[in-house]
């Protein structure tokens, strides 16, 4: 979006080198993603740092309260709310759609919150990849509040392990070895020395949980969650012992009920001009007259599943549950990224860390997505390049 970089960079981009990249990024750990990695990394103008800062302000104004979970307790559904919640989430993330402005400029929509940990370790890899083959300029910086590589794993240690040796923290998945995301799981348990578990593999036992590593029994001190319980539903063929539901000696690096605390069930509780116009269905009493400009959205659900782009008074009348539904104002994203062929739409994923033992949210990372489909996402952009898993710089 910096036309100057961005002209450069296309001009130097050689296929070869992005197969370099590729390798070599796969090499450090011996696994190779099993998602497109973009070809090129987006170069953030000031202007839009702002705007993207001035908009995750607007929204810790309403997570960071007090009363904010108490406000959003509805939102975990029955028989899913897991004891021993924290008293904020430990991981936030805030995607915005980079869009049209009011003033004809670009600027930052509001897409999703999140209370669920992100691709925070394959971000620090990709970043590193891009660095090395790539001509990024020194001035630009993927990280935030002016720390280095050493501190942002040093932030990450900390608050995955907390006070625990490794073999007692567990990153725990449903088949782990199975997730598209796996990549960010191996950099994750490489550098803090810590196991994935499948939750089918953990064993709950007088109200304590072990697991093995090389058949000697470990007791499960604090686990790094990346269950989520949509996908743990779906999988009746792994037997387990535990639920995640269970009164369990266990501390949570992200508890589980924050994905559901801090989700799309916020939105429609942030009144800001970096979020669009978002009701909980279940409230419209009225159905707006351009609903053609309105995407419908299930208030459950990851990876864009179940989102309807074209709704219509006749399939909304046919929701049996309304209430786990938004109805939120469709937002432009602009193709603002020049490719070698048709330009790409932008999503930046702002990334926080909130420590147990700090005030305020940091914030660390970030994460780009870029598209060319009608939506953002893998099946959207099928067959095309220059799209899919990439990282913002913005200028330090």
């Amino acid at each position: 979006m910096i036309k100057d970089l961005r002209r450069k960079f296309n001009a130097d981009f050689t296929e070869a080198n992005y197969t370099a990249m590729l390798e070599w990024l796969s090499n450090q750990y011996n696994h190779r993603p099993n998602f497109h990695v973009a070809e090129t990394p987006v170069f953030i103008p000031d202007t839009l740092k702002r705007d993207l800062l001035t908009a995750c302000d607007d929204i810790l104004a309403v997570v960071t309260r007090e009363d904010f979970a108490e406000r959003s307790r509805a939102a975990i559904p029955p028989g899913e709310f897991v004891p021993g919640q924290n008293e904020h989430p430990l991981f936030m993330q805030f995607d915005f759609g980079i869009c049209e402005g009011e003033d004809g400029g670009i600027a930052p929509q509001l897409i999703e919150c999140q209370g669920f940990p992100s691709l925070y370790f394959f971000q620090f890899l990709l970043n590193r990849s891009y660095r090395k083959f790539y001509p990024i300029p020194d001035d630009r910086t993927c990280l935030f509040g002016g720390i280095d590589e050493e501190e942002y794993l040093r932030i990450f240690r900390k608050a995955i392990l907390g006070d625990h040796a490794p073999e007692n923290v567990i990153l725990l998945e449903v088949d782990p070895v199975g997730q598209n995301t796996r990549i960010d799981f191996i950099v994750c348990c490489a550098e803090l020395g810590i196991a994935e578990v499948c939750i089918s593999d953990v064993e709950l036992e007088n109200g304590k949980l072990y697991h093995r590593i090389d058949g000697e029994r470990h007791e499960v001190k604090r686990i790094y969650n990346r269950v989520i319980f949509d996908e743990l539903k779906l999988r009746t063929d792994l037997k387990r012992t535990f639920n995640m539901i269970e009164e369990v000696d266990v501390e949570w690096a992200g508890h589980p009920n924050w994905f559901f605390l801090l989700s799309k069930y916020t939105l429609p509780m942030i009144d800001s001009k970096f979020v669009p116009d978002t009701r909980f269905l279940h409230e419209v009493t009225e159905l707006p007259d351009n609903l053609e400009d309105y995407v419908l959205k299930p208030l459950y659900s990851f990876a864009g599943a179940g989102v309807d782009l074209h709704p219509t008074a006749q399939k909304i009348a046919a929701i049996e549950q309304p209430e786990h539904f938004i109805l939120q104002k469709k937002v432009n994203y602009l193709p603002l990224v020049e490719t070698l062929d048709d330009p790409a739409r932008v999503e930046i994923r702002m990334m926080f860390v909130w420590p147990e033992d700090e005030e305020r949210p940091r914030l660390v990372n970030n994460l780009v997505r870029l598209s060319k489909g009608e939506m953002i996402g893998v099946k959207y952009n099928k067959d095309k390049t220059w799209v899919g898993g990439s990282i913002g710089y913005f200028k330090a």
